[in-house]
């Protein structure tokens, strides 16, 4: 599951897809239903992850896969309210230029909050965009390596996200997930109280579930 990735979504989109097509016809998401979707999530950020201490020291952050949950209140047939939550998950962040190797270990919630657009509210596959507001808290936040000892805090962020996905039904009630995600995260780094640069994480997550209607 750890190596679950972008990569690992194009085959998973496809089973998918075929499971859409052996499926049976299947009702709509309607208004005033509340979707449940559990699954797993990768947190992939992009490259260039910001430097600290004057440029002198570029930050790498890897990517991290726990299970997540998302639940979706269809406000209509075609606009839903999403909100996305998950298990913690856990970065590590590694460092070139003036100091190298892994410097700090951190974890993070990602809550995220939707406003979503379904384009085909009478289709077996459904897909659909959004945009909404995220806030990461990071927790638990370790110096290690070159800065083992020291105090280091990663501040909390807020961002917009952008998000296309699809549902694809399988009967009246279960259906299947798969959804991309951008999220913009950057996080003040702090070593021993003083504000030394910034993270830019801003990842890109991808999502395999199985949902329920209510």
């Amino acid at each position: 599951m750890y190596r679950f990735g972008a990569r690992a979504l194009a085959p998973a989109v496809g089973s998918i897809v075929l499971a859409a097509v052996l499926a049976a016809p299947a009702s709509a998401h309607e208004q005033g239903d509340v979707l449940l979707k559990i699954g797993a999530s990768q947190v992939r950020p992009t490259s260039n992850n910001g430097s600290v201490l004057n440029g002198a020291v570029d930050l790498d952050i890897d990517n991290s896969v726990r299970p997540s949950l998302t639940l979706t209140y269809m406000a209509t047939r075609h606009v839903g309210i999403e909100l996305l939550g998950a298990w913690p998950f856990k970065h590590n962040v590694n460092a070139s230029g003036a100091v190298g190797g892994q410097i700090i270990t951190s974890k993070q919630l990602p809550p995220t909050l939707s406003l979503q657009w379904h384009f085909l509210p009478d289709s077996t596959v459904q897909p659909y965009v959004g945009v909404g507001l995220n806030y990461t808290h990071f927790f638990d936040t370790k110096a290690t390596g070159a800065l083992e000892g020291a105090k280091v805090r990663l501040k909390d962020s807020w961002g917009i996200a952008g998000q296309v996905g699809m549902d694809v039904k399988l009967n009246d009630r279960w259906f299947v997930n798969a959804d991309l995600r951008y999220i913009d995260i950057s996080s003040k780094v702090k070593l021993n109280g003083e504000s030394i640069g910034t993270a830019q994480i801003d990842p890109w997550v991808a999502t395999v579930a199985v949902g329920y209607r209510f």
